[in-house]
């Protein structure tokens, strides 16, 4: 894949996160498998970056969504994916995990903020411990109601 903002590895992304850092900047976290990108991912992510000065975003490798969701994901292959998250302004950089948790690439990258929706519960957010003991901070963003991958694989399919 050769998409500029997908960093090849942890240390990579680190080095490039070093400049924003040294001028005190924020570097914002979230993760996802960002299958079949739809207005509810966008506004997420739009909301994600503004938190910051620059948007990291974890994306699960395709086994990781598949364990995740089901046999039958991802519908769109981690290039694909990649691809499309890269072109959104709002994103700086991608970084693919192939753990079933984000945790190590968290404890890794210490973001400043870790953003995840609103759905999750604060105290299943993987990775805030590692940011709030960093002294980082957690944030929940609302997300679009009715709005997700598995509710437009259930338009399609007539469901």
């Amino acid at each position: 894949m050769d998409i500029p903002k997908l960093a090849p590895d942890r240390a990579t992304l680190a080095e490039r996160l070093g400049p924003l850092r040294a001028r005190g900047g924020t570097v914002v976290f979230t993760n996802g498998c960002f299958d079949l990108l739809h207005p509810g991912h966008v506004r997420y992510l739009a909301a994600a970056r503004a938190l910051g000065d620059a948007l990291v975003v974890g994306l699960n490798d395709d086994a990781s969504v598949a364990r995740a969701k089901g046999p039958s994901r991802p519908i769109l292959r981690l290039a694909e994916r990649a691809e499309v998250l890269a072109a959104l302004a709002a994103v700086d950089h991608l970084i693919v995990f192939d753990e079933d948790t984000p945790r190590a690439l968290i404890a890794a990258l210490r973001p400043d903020i870790l953003v995840k929706g609103a759905d999750w519960a604060a105290d299943d957010i993987v990775g805030a411990d590692e940011v709030r003991a960093a002294g980082g901070r957690v944030e929940r963003i609302t997300l679009v109601p009715g709005v997700s991958t598995t509710e437009l694989i259930r338009r399609i399919r007539g469901a």
